[in-house]
């Protein structure tokens, strides 16, 4: 199967690892996963490492989905939901199972790469939230003190402090959490891939799954035309809609981001906006975000109110934002822009679906993929394995499409917009 060419991002041009896929696929397969990004992996590494017949299928390229096209973010908590809201939602045990997996995630991502070898620029110097009012920042003072009394390394920073890690004079504290970073999301991909073959697993690419049905007492797919029969099956597909994907992916809303990276900053402006290299996302509706890669390309993302034409403009939109937040003396030189699409879930928690006897999808990071889909990937091979649904730290739910959802792109336009409203009216008051 010819594959289309690449996004061209930030992460392509600059991946010092490769990966190409096994060639011959399998007649049949302990546990089949669909999907090979963040959280397809982590499974199928899990249940390769518990000694289970895995092959992963993805249906193009590894890192053309949401996994290779991110910010590399490792952020080990909830996007939009506040901790103490889990816990009134899903009630003391549940819910803290949850947040103990949420605010975990980093450091498992970090541990992986280091137990795999994986050379991915990793980075675990900390995340910083900046609250950008009074409010926000009373409402993030409480949150680092639920954090911190779960046994997680949050704090709080008062504004002094927050403007000295960014520059800015703009916000009022900081929640810190010490356990996120950054890193090189398509090296630590390719690295996970890597990891599934080490381990006895095989990784597909080019291997759309047209149709996945229950045939005797396990499951058949068809893939490029051939029949896999696996027992087991594992939906990793975030918010593609094609084929088998449909089954997942029409559960959530999808939000298509913009990022781009600037050509590299100075030393002097470097260490004045980030001294300490930690990636930075504030509370605004319209939020406002930056990081450094490793040769200090500033790295930022945003949305498009209006989709048309939208990756060229939005390049300038974002680098002229950077020079207006972080007071450089010049707009910054686009080097790249790309796009990809996050997908939201109604309550914005994380979910695990069953499609059937031993047939389970993950989705719903929210926003925060790359530490929510390792902790998604390993509850995901815990239920292959054949964990009770109710000992799982995500909530098992029985899928449910959104209806019209091919009309959601315009309710997150108009979501936006009222963001960008909110913002202006909160900056005079």
């Amino acid at each position: 199967m010819t594959l289309p060419a690449p996004q061209d991002t930030l992460w392509r041009r600059t991946a010092r690892g490769s990966f190409t896929g096994d060639t011959a696929l399998p007649d049949t397969v302990d546990v089949l996963v669909v999907g090979g990004g963040f959280t397809g992996l982590t499974a199928a590494r899990e249940l390769a490492m518990a000694g289970h017949g895995v092959a992963v299928v993805e249906a193009s390229q590894l890192g053309e989905g949401a996994s290779g096209q991110n910010a590399g973010f490792v952020v080990p908590n909830f996007a939009l939901m506040d901790p103490k809201a889990v816990i009134s939602k899903l009630g003391e045990d549940k819910g803290g199972a949850l947040l103990d997996l949420v605010s975990t995630g980093a450091d498992a991502v970090f541990e992986t790469a280091r137990a795999e070898g994986i050379a991915c620029d990793a980075a675990q110097t900390g995340w910083l939230n900046p609250a950008a009012t009074e409010a926000d920042a009373e409402m993030l003072r409480a949150r680092a003190e639920t954090w911190r009394q779960r046994g997680r390394p949050v704090r709080f920073l008062n504004a002094a402090q927050i403007a000295q890690q960014t520059g800015m004079s703009l916000y009022k504290g900081a929640l810190l959490d010490d356990s996120g970073g950054t890193i090189h999301p398509l090296d630590y991909l390719f690295g996970l891939a890597g990891a599934v073959r080490r381990h006895g697993g095989t990784v597909h690419e080019g291997a759309p799954v047209k149709s996945l049905s229950r045939s005797g007492d396990g499951w058949t797919a068809t893939v490029n035309g051939q029949h896999i029969r696996a027992d087991k099956v594992l939906l990793c597909t975030n918010a593609f809609t094609t084929g088998a994907a449909g089954r997942l992916g029409r559960t959530t809303v999808p939000l298509r981001v913009y990022q781009i990276a600037t050509a590299p900053l100075d030393a002097d402006t470097v260490a004045r906006i980030a001294p300490d290299r930690r990636p930075i996302g504030d509370t605004r509706k319209n939020l406002f975000t930056y990081r450094l890669d490793r040769d200090n390309r500033l790295i930022s993302g945003g949305m498009a109110a209006v989709p048309l034409g939208a990756k060229a403009r939005l390049g300038r939109v974002i680098s002229e934002r950077l020079a207006h937040e972080l007071s450089l003396p010049n707009i910054p030189e686009t080097e790249v822009a790309w796009t990809g699409v996050a997908a939201l879930t109604p309550d914005f928690l994380p979910r695990i679906h069953s499609f059937g006897p031993g047939a389970f999808g993950g989705i719903g990071c929210n926003g925060r993929g790359i530490a929510m889909t390792a902790q998604l990937g390993r509850t995901l091979a815990r239920a292959a394995m054949g964990e009770p649904a109710e000992s799982l730290p995500v909530p098992l739910r029985e899928p449910r499409r959104i209806p019209f959802h091919a009309l959601t792109p315009l309710a997150a336009s108009a979501g936006l917009i009222k963001a960008r409203l909110t913002d202006a009216l909160s900056a005079k008051s």
